[in-house]
């Protein structure tokens, strides 16, 4: 996708072979590429989410393991920094898919092939993320022509969280469709989420929206509802950091109760879904799936730009007030109207997925 009209990844390597990234934490008030060169720095930017989205936490921890076999490729430092990644965020799937991929990739070669096989093999899964991605936006490209052709007219679409192309390698899983809408010339209009506590719907989706030309609005995370009710939202698309065997999908926290406010209004409520995002081990989401809690400060406090220009955090609740923070929720798959993957589009259930994925299983 486009920044100003120079064209960018969220994660890449440089003429030099360096890993850069963009420092979400900073956007949208400053645009800040850093370089990630060790083990310890992959694992900081994923845990306090530099980088984040379950794609580019996978793309992101794939990297960190190429790097780190440049500076050491032992069989003690490839488990090791299997360990250590994988312990930065528990929810996401796509962390463990990728670091399962490179392990065994690069468990059987000598140590002294193993670092370029991990470079090459880190090149490719970000390569096959935008395509799956891609795929992703045509298949939900469809839905959307079907909406626009029913209404002779604008497709207003709700989403929640970032599930753009900040959160995979490029084009997003949940706005790919709605890019792809866009260079097909149907009129679209995104209601964007704030999302809280770490509003990545009013600073990155928003930030997207705008650098790209798309008609949005930032609405705040209980006004889904009220405009579901009056007919203002013909679709809603949200992204997914984990979705089990039988179509239940983990995602950000608040996609729960948009899923119920669409079903209670008769509005579709689609997944965009990339195939490494399935987890086939688990079937019920709300009882297997581990949530992440995270620190309660994202709660009390909230970063943003003074009147003065300058970013940074303040306090919003009173001194001595705890908060919780459970990162995700599960939205349960019968409140689920379909599945947009890269294969196509299922509905949320194990014989559908089970058919749309037959050689992904197990």
């Amino acid at each position: 996708m486009k920044i100003d009209g120079k064209p960018y990844r969220s994660i890449w390597h440089d003429a030099a072979g360096t890993v850069q990234i963009i420092d979400q934490r900073w956007l949208p008030h400053e645009l800040r590429i850093v370089p990630l060169q060790s083990r310890a720095e992959f694992a900081v930017a994923i845990r306090d989410m530099w980088v984040r989205g379950a794609p580019l936490i996978g793309a992101a921890a794939a990297w960190g393991m190429a790097v780190q076999m440049e500076h050491d490729a032992s069989d003690a430092s490839l488990a090791e920094t299997w360990q250590v990644l994988h312990e930065t965020r528990p929810t996401a799937i796509n962390l463990r898919w990728a670091l399962n991929e490179m392990r065994s990739l690069l468990t059987p070669l000598p140590p002294s092939q193993r670092a370029a096989a991990a470079r090459r093999r880190a090149i490719e899964i970000c390569d096959e993320d935008v395509e799956i991605n891609r795929r992703i936006g045509e298949n939900g490209l469809a839905i959307i022509r079907q909406i626009a052709a029913r209404k002779n007219g604008r497709v207003n679409i709700l989403t929640h969280c970032n599930a753009g192309w900040l959160a995979t390698v490029d084009w997003g899983t949940a706005t790919s469709p709605i890019y792809h809408a866009l260079a097909a010339g149907i009129d679209v209009h995104v209601f964007v989420d704030e999302t809280r506590p770490r509003n990545q719907g009013a600073q990155l989706t928003a930030w997207e929206m705008n650098h790209h030309g798309v008609s949005h609005d930032l609405i705040v995370d209980n006004a889904g509802g009220h405009l579901m009710q009056h007919g203002e939202v013909d679709m809603v698309i949200v992204g997914t950091d984990r979705t089990t065997s039988q179509g239940d999908v983990c995602n950000k926290i608040g996609t729960y109760l948009k899923a119920l406010a669409a079903h209670a209004n008769g509005v579709p409520f689609y997944v965009a879904l990339p195939s490494p995002t399935i987890d086939w081990t688990v079937k019920d989401g709300v009882k297997e799936i581990p949530i992440e809690e995270r620190t309660g400060a994202e709660v009390t406090h909230v970063q943003g730009r003074d009147a003065q220009g300058k970013v940074g955090l303040v306090q919003i609740s009173p001194d001595g007030t705890p908060a919780r923070n459970p990162a995700f929720d599960v939205t349960p798959a019968h409140l689920v109207t379909g599945l947009i993957t890269e294969r196509g589009v299922c509905s949320a259930n194990t014989t559908a997925m089970a058919a749309m994925f037959p050689d992904l299983q197990g």
